[in-house]
């Protein structure tokens, strides 16, 4: 044995775990010197406080992170606590709404009460707030089924925000699966999260859950070491081969959650389902989806994460949406994900917006769009509800932002305007912004009702953005996630106004249409025998009439059963252009009733 390498009785053993694993060359990244966020935490209590001590290495080192760091990061961490999960779900029911009759709700836990005047001034942007009736009662004036909430997952704010004075409010960056975000609870009490969702399910209302497993919050090799990568980094996380020091970066977020290795999977699993049970959540929306269907070979409908919810007694039962779309390889899979799962329909948002914004020659995509966007969702027995439609969502212009702005506006987020989407398919028709002109005011308020009805007409399950029921703007902001301000939240005076009570009686009255005729939410996709064609005279439509750039006007003729076993017939007629248009009805010897005409919403129906 060689001089210095003979073993001691006991002082040794920190620096042996040092040697061993803290190896960053080789994907491992352990400091003893850093407290860790227990992965399976159900509570944390206390605040993150930046400092460089958050790092497992020097920050000013010339090795950066390859150095390690040996300050305490106690003082900077949060907690975990322990917790106790009794509570009396004897008196709850889960709604366990059809996929059919599905309407969902999309919006903030905090920014949808920051605003409320009527709620007292510690409870705004908690769930106790959400268990107030007002909230309750919108939607149930709306008549949605479903709320769906950003991440409520405890998560970390960025350095780089913080330092600039923002925040990040849409919480995609996840510190604790398993907690939810302390500044959520006014009570400090979980039970506060679970007494709203069991009065929201006593209303009838469903409770949907963003959740973020693609990544976490401690980013790449220069981010914070806070739970998993100190705990055994080359598991967690999925490393370049060969370089293990770097990270695969798939997410556009520093790092990408390993879902291949056994323990990670579980550890997702057991997340899901604690809060499928201990909060009787009703399903789940995951965030870039694609990463965790990936495997080594890349995107897989059969990879161990689908197939463990597929095969799963509890989550099966429960609502699955996945966003279809990663920044990898082969990162765009709109319509390949397994029988079960819904997903994001980008191609809706993008193809109505431009229909009706006037652009040449999208007739075609949009009657695949009112029909369930067959092309995508029409394999393995999938049925249209898999299609989740939406025209404005978290991410992006609020709709009445597509008809009043042209450009993105993003200037507050400190970015040098190059975050968000460049191409939003919006118009400002003719005023860039805000504006008192009444002439583009009507034509705003007409397009916007136009957006929101295609969407909750068209087969496939429609998601509104919180706010887009009365006319929310986010001044041109198209990626708010660091808004933590009026910018973001939800301004209920304007919902208060004559305009926005206007609009949000329109998007009842529409939604109602949806649930009296059983053909606006048709379970199958659509064939030659129940749906027909037309152009604005009443005609066919022909091979050439399809491919005309010009052709602006679409009318959808559509039979089937009724509520009441009778046969209804519906058309669906819609004017893209700037012109107004005389429409004649394919069958004008029968009598038609006008049930709506978002041209007209004042008009009484007949």
């Amino acid at each position: 044995m060689k001089s210095g390498t003979a073993t001691s009785p006991a002082p040794p053993g920190l620096r042996l775990a040092c040697s061993r694993y803290h190896q960053p060359h080789h994907g491992h990244r352990f400091n003893p010197h850093k407290l860790l966020l227990d992965p399976y935490a159900e509570k944390l209590v206390g605040q993150w406080r930046w400092s460089d001590a958050l790092f497992g290495y020097r920050v000013q080192s010339n090795r950066l992170d390859l150095s390690m760091d040996r300050h305490d990061s106690a003082p900077a961490t949060p907690k975990c606590v322990v917790t106790d999960d009794a509570f009396d779900w004897s008196r709850d029911t889960r709604p366990n709404v059809p996929w059919g009759e599905t309407v969902i709700y999309e919006t903030h836990v905090r920014g949808t009460s920051m605003l409320r005047n009527d709620i007292r001034q510690h409870e705004r942007g908690s769930f106790a707030a959400l268990s107030s009736p007002w909230f309750i009662e919108h939607l149930q004036k709306l008549s949605v089924t479903v709320v769906e909430f950003l991440p409520v997952h405890a998560f970390l704010n960025d350095r780089f925000l913080v330092e600039r004075g923002l925040r990040n409010y849409w919480g995609y960056n996840t510190a604790a699966f398993f907690a939810p975000e302390p500044s959520y609870l006014s009570t400090n009490r979980l039970n506060e999260m679970r007494i709203a969702v069991r009065r929201l399910h006593a209303a009838g209302i469903e409770v949907i859950l963003d959740v973020v497993y693609n990544h976490t919050c401690e980013g790449n090799e220069l981010g914070p070491t806070v739970s998993w990568r100190g705990l055994d980094n080359a598991s967690y996380y999925r490393l370049i081969p060969g370089d293990e020091r770097s990270y695969i970066n798939e997410t556009g977020c520093g790092n990408t959650v390993n879902l291949s290795h056994p323990r990670v999977l579980q550890m997702v699993m057991d997340s899901l389902l604690y809060w499928a049970t201990a909060f009787n959540i009703d399903g789940f929306r995951l965030d870039l989806g694609v990463t965790l269907g990936s495997e080594g070979h890349g995107f897989d409908p059969g990879s161990g994460f689908f197939d463990a919810i597929r095969q799963d007694p509890i989550l099966n039962t429960r609502k699955m949406i996945s966003e279809p779309w990663d920044i990898g390889p082969g990162g765009y899979q709109v319509g390949n994900h397994p029988p079960g799962f819904a997903e994001w329909n980008d191609k809706f948002r993008d193809g109505v917006r431009r229909f009706w914004r006037g652009d040449a020659g999208v007739r075609p995509d949009l009657a695949a769009r009112l029909t369930g966007s067959a092309e995508s969702f029409h394999r393995r027995m999938r049925k249209p509800w898999a299609s989740v439609n939406f025209v404005a969502s978290h991410d992006g212009f609020t709709l009445a932002d597509v008809t009043s702005y042209e450009q993105k506006h993003n200037e507050v987020n400190q970015e040098g305007h190059n975050d968000g989407h460049n191409e939003n398919c919006s118009a400002n028709w003719s005023v860039e912004g805000p504006t008192d002109d009444p002439a583009i005011l009507e034509t705003r308020g007409r397009v916007a009702r136009a957006l929101i009805a295609t969407n909750l007409l068209s087969l496939g399950t429609p998601m509104l953005l919180g706010g887009d029921e009365f006319g929310r703007t986010q001044r041109g902001n198209n990626n708010a996630y660091c808004q933590d301000n009026e910018i973001s939240w939800t301004d209920w005076a304007q919902a208060e106004s004559p305009e926005g009570r206007a609009m949000t009686d329109f998007v009842a009255r529409v939604i109602a249409l949806r649930k009296n005729y059983p053909l606006l939410r048709e379970m199958r996709f659509l064939h030659s025998t129940t749906i027909s064609w037309f152009d604005e005279r009443g005609a066919a439509l022909t091979i050439d009439a399809w491919q005309d750039p010009e052709g602006r006007a679409l009318t959808l003729r559509r039979a089937g059963p009724g509520l009441n076993g009778e046969v209804d017939v519906i058309l669906i007629m819609m004017n893209g252009s700037a012109q107004v248009l005389t429409f004649c009805p394919p069958a004008p010897h029968l009598e038609w009733n006008v049930l709506m005409n978002s041209a007209a919403p004042d008009a009484l129906q007949r």
